[in-house]
This record gives C-alpha cells, sequence and structure tokens, in this order.
C-alpha cells in the first residue's frame, strides 16, 4: 500500500459544506475520509449516501455499542449506504459483534452489495489508565487493547481501532491480515507533550512514519490537517515523512 492510501482524513466539522470544502481539496491527494459522530449528526445519511455516490471512500466512525440486534439492524442500514468501512465497541461483547458481523454479510449477499469493512473499537486514544480505573476495568492498558482485539478477530472483524502504542503488539499477535486502523495519529511528535498543544484531547500518541513502521495499516488524521493553512502541503509533508521512515 502506498503512503497516501494509508491516509484517513477524519471529516470533524460542523456542516456539509464544510466537509464537502475540504474533499474537493483532498480528494486526489489521500486514501479515504472519515464521518465521525458530529459530522453524522449534523448532516446525517445524506452527506454520506452524496459522497460514497461521488466516488469516496468513507470509513463511517459511529462507534456502535448496544444490545446484538439495534447494532446488527444499525450495522445493515450502514452496509446500505456503501461506505468502505464502519466500526462497533469491541466491549459491546461477542453476541453483538458476531450477530453483526453475520446480518451484515447476509445482507450484502443477498442485496449484491460490497461488504464494507467491519472493525472493533478497543480502547479510545482519549482514554489513560486512570479511565480505565475510573469506570472499573482493572489491569494495564495493552493487555485490555489485547484482549479486545483478541475478541473482535474471533468474531470475524476484519480488524480493530487502536492507539499508535498498541500496534506492535497486535500485528505480532495477529498478522499482516488483521486490519489496524490508528488514531492519535500527530505530524512532529513522537509522544504527548502538554506545552506543545500537538496532542490535544489524545494521550496515546505517535508520529505518521512511527505508526506505519510499527504495522498500522490506515492513519485517521484530523486536525493536523484540516486545520492547516495549506492542507495539501500538509498532506504531502505528511507522505513524506511516512515514505521517508
Amino acid at each position: 500500500m502506498n503512503a497516501k492510501d494509508r491516509i484517513i482524513v477524519a471529516l470533524d466539522v460542523p456542516s456539509a459544506s464544510a466537509a464537502r470544502s475540504i474533499v474537493d481539496e483532498l480528494q486526489s491527494e489521500v486514501g479515504a475520509f472519515k464521518i465521525g459522530l458530529q459530522l453524522f449528526t449534523a448532516a446525517g445519511t445524506s452527506l454520506v449516501s452524496e459522497l460514497v455516490g461521488r466516488g469516496v471512500r468513507l470509513f463511517l466512525d459511529l462507534k456502535f455499542h448496544d444490545i446484538p440486534n439495534t447494532v446488527a439492524k444499525a450495522s445493515i442500514e450502514v452496509a446500505r449506504t456503501g461506505v468502505w468501512m464502519f466500526n462497533v465497541h469491541s466491549l459491546g461483547g461477542g453476541e453483538m459483534m458476531r450477530r453483526t458481523v453475520a446480518e451484515v454479510r447476509e445482507f450484502c449477499e443477498r442485496e449484491r452489495l460490497p461488504h464494507p469493512k467491519i472493525i472493533g473499537v478497543t480502547i479510545l486514544t482519549s482514554s489513560g489508565s486512570e479511565t480505565l480505573a475510573e469506570v472499573g476495568i482493572k489491569g494495564d492498558m495493552s493487555s485490555q487493547v489485547l484482549n479486545l482485539a483478541r475478541l473482535t478477530a474471533e468474531c470475524g472483524l476484519d480488524g480493530v481501532v487502536a492507539s499508535p502504542l498498541e500496534i506492535e503488539l497486535i500485528r505480532k499477535q495477529f498478522g499482516a491480515g488483521f486490519l489496524i486502523v490508528t488514531p492519535g495519529i500527530r505530524p512532529g511528535t513522537g509522544m504527548p507533550d502538554p506545552r506543545s498543544g500537538t496532542s490535544d484531547d489524545q494521550k496515546r500518541v505517535m508520529t505518521p512514519a512511527r505508526a506505519v513502521a510499527a504495522g498500522s495499516d490506515y492513519l485517521v488524521i484530523g486536525r493536523p490537517i484540516i486545520d492547516a493553512a495549506d492542507r495539501r502541503a500538509a498532506v504531502r509533508d505528511i507522505i513524506s515523512e511516512i515514505e521517508n521512515g
């Protein structure tokens, strides 16, 4: 995979018009775009369908986490839109994930639609060990992420969303065929520095080059690109950083 195709630009903006502007500017520069809760709440499935209809490869990042029936039925509706990839929370459990995979597969085969990639969210990159302790999850971060990745793989999902700090552990455990999608990517910074302002609310971060070297398939990058004075230049700098290691 070339460096360009690894980049997923997070459309973390408040309106469809703002998202269209970024897509128009960067569609030829990157591999895909992500629509998360903010933009989906503002613009809904109409924008998703519009962009898919334009040939945009979309990752729908809604992190479904509910009873198995609800998540499976919602996932069918996601598949209906034609997105490339979407996610669920691995913490939703095995029954939720297995049912989602089975029902989406059956729907796509019946309707002769492309099967979207389904990935499981392990532990959010904004979470630290204190966050886990606060909600009653015991054990170290790496162990929790690996446990959730293992469950996700056993349930037949295509991969996981995990922070940069767990990439090597997951890749070693599950091999090359298991997708790793990595948020918390910050060009020019290796670890969070509260003085730098580069990490924002992400606590477990890494540079693009280090994340790819560790084994990440796709890098989700938002603010470092969409807030840049020259977005194309920001993307090209990231591509150069990945290519040059």
